[in-house]
This record gives C-alpha cells, structure tokens and sequence, in this order.
C-alpha cells in the first residue's frame, strides 16, 4: 500500500508539489520549508513539555500515596494495640 494517510498517492503529491512550485516560486520553498520545520519543532518540544510535566505531576503524587498508605499503616497499628489492651477490660465487663 503506497499511500499516505490522507490516501494521496505519488502521482498527487507531484502535482501538489508542481502547483507550489508554480505559485511560490522555486527560491520561496526553501524558506516555506525552514519555516513548516520550526513549527514543527516548537510542537514536538511543546508536547514534550506537556508529557514532561504530566510524568512529573504523576510521581508527586505516586508518593503522596505512599505516605497516605504508611499513615493508614500506622493508624491500622495503633487501632491493633488499642484493641489488644482493651480486650481484657472488655471481657471483664
């Protein structure tokens, strides 16, 4: 299958060149093309940054769990002792 997804096919994609040559000029497309891959950079960059950030929000908050679980930890400890010292008075009640 030798077609792009936007299904154009070599034969098109020559026209499509011809025409740009026709309209810009053959000195216009190096600058036309300098200037899509500037902004093509800024967006590859620009996703970057967005994952960047995403990856960095989601291990602050992968140890925020951690130090929710050893505090439920804890807690589950100290219910356990109370329970164990309490029991016999309990009973005796």
């Amino acid at each position: 299958m030798n077609t792009l997804p936007l299904f154009i096919s070599g034969p098109e994609i020559m026209i499509i060149m011809l025409i740009v040559v026709m309209v810009f000029g053959a000195d216009k497309i190096p600058e036309i093309a300098r200037g899509l891959g500037k902004g093509m950079r800024q967006v590859k960059d620009a996703t970057n940054d967005i994952k960047k950030e995403i990856k960095d929000s989601s291990d602050k908050h992968a140890i925020d769990t951690n130090i929710t679980k050893d505090i439920n930890k804890e807690i589950s400890n100290v219910k356990e002792s109370i329970d164990e010292l309490t029991g016999p008075i309990k009973r005796n009640l």
